[in-house]
């Protein structure tokens, strides 16, 4: 009897400890899956899946970060050079900037990308960035090539170059593009903390 006892105890352990490892992992799985934005109108968009194939460059940003708005007409510039090869989106990761305060922004800006709410800050931690202005450029099998800064410009908050010397984010879009690898696959940005908003 008692043996009886142990095995059934022990057999009991093992089928909970699969339904666990099988849980852990469902919701994972589940996680991994709500790796998304929300379009403007509120919409959950995933942008890698968007992009079909290309590489997609997340740019992110906030309304009141003076680094991220002085960076507005390189990102466009570089939005418009890789046209056609590279999908680019603005990423907004704060819970308090609504749809009309960005579109106001973008207006403000001129900018002509697409834009996502990060609320819950799923796209932020699928890409590893923490600061605002911040890129992550995937390449098109949706594998995370590069995360940081889009240049040099800023040596630190208030002190900037006349010009940039490094350029990070291109040269990460084109090694997303030509399969190559980069030297390094992160650089520290300048900005606004993401971990500020929350």
């Amino acid at each position: 009897m008692g043996h009886r006892c142990h095995t059934f105890r022990v057999g009991r352990l093992f089928f909970l400890t699969i339904v666990a490892v099988w849980l852990v992992s469902f919701a994972a799985a589940n996680t991994k899956a709500q790796n998304r934005g929300l379009d403007l109108a509120g919409k959950p968009v995933d942008p890698l899946k968007a992009a079909a194939g290309k590489v997609v460059v997340l740019i992110f940003v906030r309304t009141d970060c003076p680094v991220s708005n002085r960076y507005a007409p390189t990102i466009q510039r570089l939005s418009a050079e890789y046209a056609g090869k590279a999908v680019f989106w603005l990423v907004y990761p704060s819970k308090a900037e609504s749809a009309e305060s960005i579109r106001k922004h973008e207006q403000a800006y001129g900018y002509k990308l697409a834009a996502l709410r990060d609320p819950k800050h799923d796209l932020v931690k699928e890409s590893r960035v923490q600061i605002t202005p911040e890129v992550a450029v995937f390449d098109a099998s949706q594998r995370l090539v590069y995360h940081g800064r889009i240049d040099d410009l800023y040596e630190d908050i208030g002190r900037a170059r006349s010009a940039a010397t490094t350029h990070e984010l291109s040269d990460a879009i084109d090694a997303a593009l030509t399969g190559r690898a980069l030297v390094a696959s992160t650089a520290p940005a300048v900005g606004c903390y993401i971990s500020d908003l929350e």
